[in-house]
């Protein structure tokens, strides 16, 4: 079993005590740069930057990963993806059709908890993790695809299970 199985999590406060992003979300990670936060939300940078601006922006309550998502939960991607492009703008970045939002789908991702990938300018996402961030690959799909998904009742793409089903 994994970490995230034997965590020890409080549902009253939709926190898990190991996870990183829980801590950075409940001020009690003093290294994570914080750049917007809300009742609901927080955006801070990435600690390993493929842009020159590359930011996450996580719920405060705990949601394992875009797999955890429902139909209900169209509206907090949306939110997610407003503060995403609030923080862009706010940095700066005027080009907006030159963005990438998005998220890591299991088992491609490092924190399981939710975290929306803001990376501005696309065009300049470092050539060696260019890789990471394609849409429409088994490891990443757009907010805009992931809302879409969900608008429609149909699951992110599990590529395990598609492959296993082909065996």
């Amino acid at each position: 079993m994994g970490n995230m199985a034997r965590s020890k999590s409080d549902p009253s406060e939709g926190k898990v005590e190991d996870c990183i992003f829980c801590l950075i979300a409940n001020n009690q990670d003093q290294e994570a740069e914080v750049v917007k936060k809300n009742k609901e939300l927080v955006c801070f940078r990435d600690i390993d930057p493929a842009a020159p601006h590359h930011y996450l922006v996580i719920p405060i309550h705990h949601i394992h990963n875009c797999f955890s998502l429902q139909r209900d939960h169209i509206g907090l991607v949306e939110r997610m993806a407003e503060m995403g492009k609030a923080v862009l703008r706010e940095q700066g970045i005027t080009d907006m059709m030159d963005i990438r939002l998005g998220f890591h789908k299991p088992p491609y991702i490092s924190v399981d908890h939710l975290h929306l990938h803001v990376l501005a300018p696309s065009s300049q996402i470092s050539n060696y993790m260019i890789y990471k961030f394609i849409p429409g690959t088994p490891s990443f799909i757009t907010e805009e695809r992931l809302r879409k998904r969900l608008k429609d009742n149909a699951p992110p793409v599990k590529f395990f299970n598609n492959c296993l089903s082909s065996l």
